[in-house]
């Protein structure tokens, strides 16, 4: 496989942008009773540099095959926890390559570079999955989503203690 690169997404070409909505679209936005055109904006608003939302893909040769968002909000009954990992997506045709692997272990690192926060959260019904990238598991949390009520709620602690610290500081001498 050629190489994947793994960044921040600000601008987008239409190809990129309509498979994105698509990704969306079709694993969550009309189950939650939105239009195409409605998470079309929803992504073009969430290129953002410094601020939230966020978007970072996984490319191969600038066409896109894999993503993930930082969001404020993902879990309408609980907006007291944020920010949000969110929108975690291998097309159909990279899977079982290691892409999705590659998009996790880049999470804590953007998160920590471009989001101001010691936490992160995101809500499954995947279980052991996202444990192998450094996930807590808090709870089961109701989601009052009709397909899948009672789901997995995570945290990602992105704040590194002194000991990491110094071994970074000491790795880049």
């Amino acid at each position: 496989m050629k190489e994947i690169e793994i960044k921040k997404i600000v601008k987008i070409n239409e190809k990129n942008l309509n498979k994105i909505t698509e990704w969306i679209y079709n694993c969550w936005g009309r189950d939650e009773m939105h239009t195409f055109e409605e998470i079309k904006k929803f992504v073009k608003h969430s290129l953002q540099e410094t601020r939230l939302p966020q978007t970072y893909g996984a490319f191969i040769n600038n066409e896109i095959i894999g993503m993930y968002q930082f969001l404020y909000e993902d879990l309408f009954v609980r907006p007291d926890i944020y920010p949000w990992l969110s929108n975690v997506y291998v097309d159909e045709r990279y899977r079982n390559n290691g892409i999705g692997r590659k998009l996790m272990e880049s999470v804590k690192e953007n998160a920590r570079n471009n989001i101001n926060s010691d936490e992160l959260y995101l809500y499954t019904k995947h279980i052991n999955l996202y444990e192998k990238f450094g996930w807590k598991y808090i709870s089961d949390i109701d989601t009052c989503n009709e397909e899948q009520r009672i789901q997995r709620l995570y945290k990602l602690e992105l704040a590194e203690t002194e000991f990491q610290t110094n071994i970074r500081e000491e790795k880049q001498m």
